[in-house]
C-alpha cells in the first residue's frame, strides 16, 4: 500500500512538471535591421500586434549600431560589458562576442527549444560551419543585406549542419525564406510538445533596401517624412561633427527614393509577422505564445540635415519600436517608462521560467507585460557608441554628411539627453526634451554647475557599472 502510494506521488509529480513543462508560453521574436518608427504606419500587422498588446514608446538601444545593440539583446549587457562596441574587430564583430551566455543558452538550458532564422552578428561566416551554443535549429547567413545571392548554414534540431545557397528567383527572397524556415521549426516544436523560442531575424531594410518582387511597384510617388527635423539645423551649440550645410535637391531626391525602397521592404516583414501567426493559430499554441517585435536601432533620413545613417544619440537613431502581445498583455496598451535592449534577455527568462544571473545588467519586462508598473523602476538608459574610422568591410560605415559622430557616452532620461564626447574630445551636449523635444539647441553651458556635476556623475556611473546590482542602482537615481 505504501509502495504503491509512494509510486502514484511520483507519477503525480512527473506529470505535473510535464504538465507545467508543456503550459510554458512560447516566444517568437522578430528582429529587424534599421527599423525606424516612421516605417510602422506602413505595416498593418505591426498596428494589428499594437491593438493586441503593449507598446513601448520609450524603447532604446544601448547603441545605435548593428552588432553591438544585437549583442546587448543577446546578452542583456551593456556594450562595455559586452565587449562588443562596433560592427568590426578587434572591438567589435562577431569575434569579440562570447556567446556561452545568452538567452538562447538560458532558455535551451530550462527545456526550451531554440531556434535563429536569418541574421546573427557582423563578421558570422556560414561557410565556417560554426553554430553558437544555446541554438537547437540555425539558419544563418553572412552578409546577406542584398536579400539575393546568399548562402545560409542550415542545421535543423537534431541533424548536422549544411549549407544551403540561393539564387536569384523570387522564391530565394531572404525575408520569405526567413519566415518559411521558422514556420518550420515551429511545427517540429509543436510536434515534440516542447516550449519554443524563435528569432526571426531579418535583413530588412537595411541598405541596400531590397524589396520583394511583389512589392516593388508599392507606393507609388511616396516620399520621405518631412518632420520638422527634416533639413533643419542645430540651433545652438551643435557639436563640430553636426555641422551641416543645408540637403541639396539631388540628396531629397536619393532620399526619397531610399525611403520608399525602405517601406516597400518592409511589406515582405509585416508578411512574415502575419504569416506565422496564422500558424501559431492552426497549430493551436497561438494563445500560448508571445510575439516580439522590434529593430537593433532606428535610422536617420534628411533630420538635422544628415543624409542617412544611425549612429547618433538621437532619438531617430536610438528610439525604435517594441511591441509585444501573448497571454495576460494588456490590449491598446502603452508604456512611457524608459526601457532597453538590455532588458529582452531578462523578459525572455522570466516568460520562460529560466533563471537570470546577476551578471545580466537589464531589467524584466514582464510586470509590464502583466498590467503593472515596478515602483523602482529606472529613469535613465546609457547609450554607448565607438567611433571608427575604418572603413572597409562595415555595412554600416557612414561618411560625415551621413552623421559620423566621434565616440560619445550618452544618457537618454524621460525629459533629458545628455551626451559626452571621449574621442576626440568635445563640449558636452544637454538637451531640455520638455522644452526642445526635437533636442535642437544644446544648453549644457547655461545649466549651473550643480547640475552638470550631477548629469555628468550619473553618466560617469552608468558607464562604469558592471552587473545587475551596480547597473540598477545607476540607472535608478
Amino acid at each position: 500500500m505504501r509502495r504503491r502510494l509512494l509510486l502514484g506521488c511520483v507519477v503525480a509529480l512527473f506529470l505535473g512538471v510535464a504538465a507545467s513543462a508543456h503550459a510554458r508560453p512560447n516566444i517568437v521574436f522578430v528582429l529587424t535591421d534599421d527599423l525606424s518608427w516612421n516605417l510602422v504606419p506602413y505595416m498593418p500587422q505591426v498596428q494589428a500586434l499594437q491593438r493586441e498588446g503593449v507598446t513601448f514608446d520609450r524603447y532604446f538601444v544601448t547603441n545605435s549600431l548593428c552588432c553591438p545593440s544585437r549583442a546587448s539583446i543577446f546578452s542583456g549587457k551593456y556594450p562595455h560589458s559586452s565587449g562588443v562596441l562596433t560592427n568590426m574587430p578587434p572591438a567589435g564583430g562577431v569575434s569579440a562576442f562570447r556567446p556561452r551566455d545568452t538567452f538562447a543558452t538560458s532558455l535551451q538550458s530550462a527545456g526550451y527549444m531554440t531556434a535563429l532564422m536569418g541574421k546573427y552578428l557582423n563578421g558570422y561566416r556560414p561557410l565556417a560551419g560554426n553554430v553558437p551554443p544555446g541554438w537547437t535549429a540555425w539558419a544563418v547567413g553572412g552578409e546577406s543585406y542584398a536579400n539575393y545571392g546568399y548562402t545560409l548554414l542550415v542545421r535543423p534540431p537534431g541533424r548536422p549542419a549544411k549549407l544551403a545557397r540561393y539564387g536569384s528567383s523570387p522564391a530565394d527572397y531572404l525575408t520569405d525564406v526567413i519566415s518559411r524556415r521558422g514556420q518550420g521549426f515551429i511545427r517540429r516544436a509543436v510536434k515534440a510538445e516542447q516550449p519554443f523560442l524563435l528569432e526571426l531575424s531579418t535583413y530588412t531594410p537595411h541598405a541596400p533596401f531590397t524589396p520583394a518582387p511583389r512589392d516593388a511597384a508599392a507606393y507609388p510617388g511616396l516620399t520621405a517624412p518631412r518632420s520638422t527635423l527634416f533639413d533643419a539645423p542645430q540651433l545652438t551649440g551643435a557639436p563640430r561633427w553636426l555641422t551641416q550645410g543645408p540637403l541639396s535637391v539631388e540628396q531629397m531626391v536619393d532620399l526619397d527614393t531610399d525611403f520608399r525602397l525602405r517601406v516597400q521592404s518592409v511589406q515582405a516583414i509585416d508578411k512574415l509577422l502575419g504569416d506565422v501567426r496564422a500558424q501559431l493559430r492552426r497549430l493551436g499554441v497561438a494563445d500560448n505564445t508571445y510575439i516580439v517585435f522590434s529593430s537593433d536601432n532606428g535610422y536617420h533620413m534628411g533630420e538635422r540635415r544628415l543624409h542617412q545613417g544611425k549612429q547618433t544619440a538621437f532619438d531617430h537613431d536610438i528610439r525604435v519600436p517594441l511591441v509585444v502581445a501573448g497571454p495576460g498583455v494588456p490590449a491598446g496598451t502603452t508604456i512611457s517608462q524608459p526601457t532597453a535592449n538590455v532588458d529582452l534577455r531578462p523578459t525572455f527568462e522570466e516568460l520562460a521560467g529560466a533563471f537570470t544571473g546577476p551578471q545580466v545588467e537589464g531589467r524584466s519586462l514582464v510586470p509590464f507585460l502583466r498590467g503593472r508598473t515596478p515602483g523602482d523602476w529606472r529613469n535613465a538608459v546609457l547609450i554607448e557608441h565607438r567611433g571608427s574610422n575604418r572603413l572597409y568591410g562595415d555595412p554600416d560605415a557612414q561618411y560625415p554628411g551621413q552623421g559620423k559622430p566621434p565616440s560619445y557616452s550618452a544618457l537618454r532620461m524621460p525629459g533629458e539627453l545628455y551626451v559626452e564626447y571621449v574621442s576626440p574630445k568635445q563640449p558636452p551636449e544637454y538637451y531640455d526634451l520638455a522644452t526642445d523635444p526635437d533636442a535642437r539647441t544644446n544648453v549644457f553651458s547655461s545649466l549651473s554647475s550643480s547640475q552638470q556635476a550631477r548629469v555628468a556623475d550619473r553618466l560617469a556611473r552608468l558607464r562604469n557599472c558592471s552587473g545587475a546590482a551596480a547597473c540598477q542602482r545607476a540607472d535608478s537615481g
